[in-house]
């Protein structure tokens, strides 16, 4: 019987059409809280052949042409074409949007950032590994990785006959040694990518083969043994919002750990970082991150709980899979202690800490909310923690 077992991780496109609307939310967002930093939204997106719409509640003071954002959010990921699945120029484009209930507001404002309330109840998880150098699952970075490299040859030329709606998976083969994982080599990749109708999948499959596979993934982790399935389906003419419909939120696993960890259900997208499931997702990660980073344990799971109106976190989770004692001689209950006395988990500190009333949220749609190398994304910074 072997010591290692499989793991598989997939993600999408830029123009996946649920993602499509992941970004269009969060566009919205971002226009919003550009002028308005304490704006109050809560943007949906939904998208179908020819049409995308916007819903929610918004509260802003913000003078937002929703409109213009939606068609430069569209044209930007390459709709521009109703052949491609969408045009930005010329798809129905509606507007639903309300104010915030009052009910909702009055249980989370406070004229001090640090004490408002959560903007809801519910549970969050962040995650780190040590198996790669960003602390991510290595399935969920190679996954997302070919998939943003499936793009830059759509957008630089290397690859023209590439269409913006995609998919892709990856399957790993890990050791698990002492509660550490650690991976041995790549099993399995699928790519499913959207191209034009002048291109054969002979010559598909051999583009994706050198200009998306190998320059993305390291050398060590294939061999001869490693599985290719390359656009398996045979044709992928039809893409984006033509060939499915799109929602906001329906890719979470995407955006955060690829199915490794744990997910407390909230999606990202459209919220603004009073909304919990959001900001303290992100605290959640730096914590993780940190405590990986500090030389604290291997890999470990963070989970935070919170109510509606309340600026305190009502549980404070961690398990490091046993690798705490292993890596440091921690306890769980120790890394949870550390956690308590380094980190303000109150939902106005984490936005104070991490400087989330920027508008920079529309780039974290595509391509996973963590694991990036951008300064922007502050969470991913670990902090110097006190013992």
């Amino acid at each position: 019987m072997s010591d290692t077992f499989l793991f598989t991780s997939e993600s999408v496109n830029e123009g996946h059409p649920d993602k499509i609307c992941d970004q269009v939310s969060d566009a919205v967002l971002d226009a919003c809280i550009r002028d308005d930093e304490s704006s109050r939204v809560a943007c949906e997106t939904c998208t179908k052949t020819g049409m995308v719409m916007i819903f929610g509640e918004i509260t802003t003071s913000s003078t937002v042409n929703y409109e213009q954002v939606i068609r430069e959010a569209i044209r930007d990921i390459g709709y521009d074409d109703v052949a491609k699945g969408l045009d930005y120029r010329t798809c129905n484009v509606i507007v639903a949007i309300e104010e915030q209930s009052p009910d909702i507001a009055q249980s989370v404002d406070s004229g001090k950032l640090e004490d408002i309330g959560a903007g809801d109840q519910g549970i969050m998880f962040g995650y780190a590994s040590d198996e790669t150098e960003s602390l991510m699952p290595l399935t969920h970075s190679l996954a997302t990785s070919i998939g943003a490299r499936l793009t830059e040859v759509r957008k630089t030329g290397i690859c023209p006959w590439v269409r913006p709606d995609g998919k892709t998976q990856v399957t790993c083969e890990y050791k698990n040694v002492d509660g550490r994982m650690v991976p041995q080599r790549v099993h399995t990749i699928v790519i499913s990518t959207q191209h034009s109708e002048d291109i054969s999948n002979e010559d598909i499959r051999a583009q994706l083969m050198e200009h998306v596979i190998r320059p993305v993934v390291p050398a060590e982790y294939l061999d001869d043994k490693t599985i290719y399935h390359l656009n398996p389906s045979g044709r992928f003419v039809i893409g984006g919002p033509h060939g499915d419909a799109g929602l906001t939120g329906r890719k979470i696993i995407i955006d955060t750990y690829g199915g490794w960890g744990a997910h407390g259900g909230g999606a990202f997208s459209g919220k603004d970082t009073t909304k919990v499931d959001r900001s303290a997702a992100y605290a959640a990660r730096w914590v993780a991150k940190s405590l990986v980073a500090a030389g604290l344990c291997h890999r470990v799971l963070v989970q935070l709980s919170y109510a509606i109106g309340v600026n305190y976190p009502l549980s404070i989770f961690v398990d490091s899979y046993g690798t705490g004692a292993l890596r440091s001689g921690k306890t769980d209950v120790e890394l949870t202690e550390i956690v308590s006395k380094n980190f303000d988990l109150r939902p106005g500190a984490i936005i104070r800490d991490l400087q989330l009333r920027r508008p920079i949220m529309r780039k974290t749609a595509a391509y996973g909310h963590f694991g990036r190398e951008d300064p922007d994304f502050t969470w991913e910074q670990p902090k110097e923690l006190a013992l």
